[in-house]
C-alpha cells in the first residue's frame, strides 16, 4: 500500500485521478489539458500513478487511454474501514460515480479494474465459476454456468431469483471468460452488455482483470458493485473467510 500513499500525496497526481474518476477513457492530450505542466511532467505522474496501480490503461490503434482503478482505494478501505462498519460507498473517492463514461465506442472499455490475488489460476476460475464459491462474495449470489460458447451464465440471488442473466461468449480456461450482462434491475431497453475476466499468472499471485463494456446501458448499481465485489474475491481467495461488507448507502 506504500505505493498507493505515495501517489495520492501528490496534488497533481490527485487532480489526474479526479479526472478520470468524472470522465475515464482519456489520452495524454486530454489529460494534459488545465494542468499547466509539459507533455513529460504528466507522463511522469501517470507512471507513479499506474505503479501504483490506480491507473490502467487500454489500447485502441494508436490511441492509448487512461481509467481510474479504484479496487486498490478499495482495498485501504477493507483493511482500515470495513472493521468499523463505516459506508464503503463514501470512502476517499466517491465510488458510487467512480468511472463514470460517455464514451461511443463500442469496443472501448467503459469500466476496468484489476488487482492482485495470491492464488492459483485454477482456484480463481473455479471462484468465477462455481456456485458454492461465488456465494462467499457475490452478494449471497449463486453462479449457474454451462460452461461452452452459447451456454448461459446467469445469477441466483439468495431467494433463488435470477439477478444477473448473461451468455458465454468467450471461453479460455483458466485465462479469459466473456459473457454477456443483463441486470434484472435494468431497464428494458437495451441493457445487454458485455463483461470480460481475465487471469495472469505472475509468481504466487494472479493479476485480475474485469472488463465492463457498455455498462450506460444497466449503470444502476454496477460502478458500485464491482470494487466491492472484487475486493470480497480477493479477501475470500486468499483467507477463506468471505469480506463482512456494510450495505452501501447507509
Amino acid at each position: 500500500m506504500d505505493a498507493v500513499f505515495k501517489a495520492l500525496s501528490d496534488p497533481t497526481r490527485r487532480q489526474l485521478l479526479d479526472t478520470l474518476r468524472d470522465r475515464g477513457g482519456l489520452t495524454l492530450t486530454e489529460l494534459e489539458q488545465g494542468l499547466g505542466m509539459t507533455r513529460f511532467g504528466v507522463m511522469k505522474h501517470l507512471k507513479v500513478l499506474e505503479e501504483a496501480n490506480l491507473v490502467l490503461t487500454r489500447r485502441d490503434g494508436r490511441f492509448k487511454y487512461h481509467y481510474l482503478n479504484a479496487l486498490p482505494i478499495q482495498e485501504v478501505a477493507d483493511r482500515w474501514m470495513a472493521p468499523y462498519g463505516k459506508p464503503l460507498a463514501r470512502f476517499a473517492l466517491d465510488l458510487k460515480h467512480a468511472l463514470e463514461r460517455t464514451l461511443p465506442m463500442a469496443d472501448k472499455p467503459d469500466l476496468v479494474f484489476s488487482t492482485y490475488i495470491r492464488t492459483t489460476p485454477e482456484r480463481l476460475w473455479d471462484a468465477l465459476t462455481k456456485p458454492e464459491m461465488t456465494q462467499n462474495y457475490y452478494y449471497g449470489g449463486r453462479v449457474q454456468a454451462d460452461l461452452r460458447v452459447g451456454g448461459r451464465f446467469c445469477y441466483l440471488d439468495p431467494q433463488g431469483e435470477i439477478n444477473l442473466d448473461g451468455e458465454v461468449l468467450e471461453i479460455d480456461p483458466p485465462k479469459k471468460l466473456v459473457t454477456t450482462f443483463k441486470a434484472a434491475w435494468s431497464p428494458p431497453e437495451g441493457e445487454v452488455t458485455r463483461v470480460m475476466y481475465e487471469i495472469e499468472p505472475m509468481g504466487e499471485v494472479c493479476r485480475f482483470t474485469m472488463t465492463h463494456f457498455d455498462y450506460e446501458k444497466s449503470r444502476a448499481g454496477v460502478e458500485e458493485g464491482w470494487p466491492i465485489i472484487i475486493s470480497g474475491l480477493k479477501t475470500f481467495l486468499e483467507t477463506g473467510r468471505p469480506l463482512n461488507i456494510p450495505i452501501m448507502g447507509g
